[in-house]
């Protein structure tokens, strides 16, 4: 009868040893928000998992949308610590009411292709080739950084093209031409480097084309500003830095 209570004792000791470690693991655990442009989701994605395993205590958690979505997001308080742009437009809506630590700054660039189904069919081979009026196109509304690089690449060419729906974000434009539901959309040229098996680019020529340009900063209301400035170095290192142009973007 005594041993059964030493053994009783001993289980309930080890019960809560082993919740206390529990709890010590979880109240060490640092979940680190970023929100990030869809645009961003493969480097990102691949970088959020070197780094978490650089750093062993930090879940990097990824909150991928429309740049136009996220600020308005983080603009009605959500709890971001890191905000990646598409676009200085969106980011500036967040930098015009205080709401970052420190000014932004551009971490990378990347340009604009048209996109088509693999082996490009319809031989699409220029923007002026979208006017034609039975192509199935597709974009974004011009809040989104990348239908509003779409309009100013089609003035730059002086061509109208009416679009045929009016997708989220750059990846329901890939996903739409990929599928067969469209023919054609613009994206960024790194869009079409993670999307290489899905989908094919067709060149824009330098005087139509536009530098879509990414800034990053951290959220002035985080609680985790020192973390979310190392993500950032990481991102800025060469390691980093090599993740980025892997995926088809240009660094500074």
């Amino acid at each position: 009868m005594f041993g059964r209570r030493v053994l009783i004792v001993a289980l309930v000791l080890l019960i809560f040893l082993a919740a206390c470690s529990s709890s010590s693991e979880s109240q060490q655990q640092t979940t680190l928000n970023v929100y990030a442009a869809s645009s961003l989701a493969a480097p990102f994605t691949y970088a959020g998992l070197a780094y978490e395993k650089e750093h062993p205590g930090v879940k990097v958690q990824f909150n991928l949308g429309a740049s136009s979505d996220l600020a308005r997001f983080i603009q009605e308080g959500a709890p971001a610590d890191v905000f990646a742009s598409a676009d200085n437009t969106n980011m500036d809506k967040v930098e015009s009411q205080d709401l970052l630590d420190s000014q932004s700054f551009i971490f990378a660039t990347t340009y604009l292709e048209i996109i088509v189904e693999k082996g490009n069919p319809l031989n699409i081979s220029s923007l002026q080739d979208l006017t034609h009026p039975d192509l199935i196109f597709v974009t974004t509304n011009p809040e989104v950084p990348i239908g509003r690089y779409t309009a100013a690449a089609f003035e730059k060419a002086s061509v109208t093209v009416a679009p045929d729906s009016l997708e989220s974000n750059v990846k329901g434009i890939m996903l739409k031409v990929a599928s067969g539901e469209a023919d054609v959309g613009i994206v960024y040229h790194s869009e079409v480097i993670a999307s290489v098996d899905q989908v094919e680019g067709v060149e824009i020529p330098t005087e139509f084309n536009i530098v879509a340009e990414f800034p990053i900063g951290i959220i002035k209301d985080s609680a985790n500003k020192k973390e979310a400035q190392r993500f950032i170095d990481y991102l800025l290192s060469p390691v980093g830095q090599s993740v980025l142009t892997q995926y088809g973007f240009q660094t500074p």
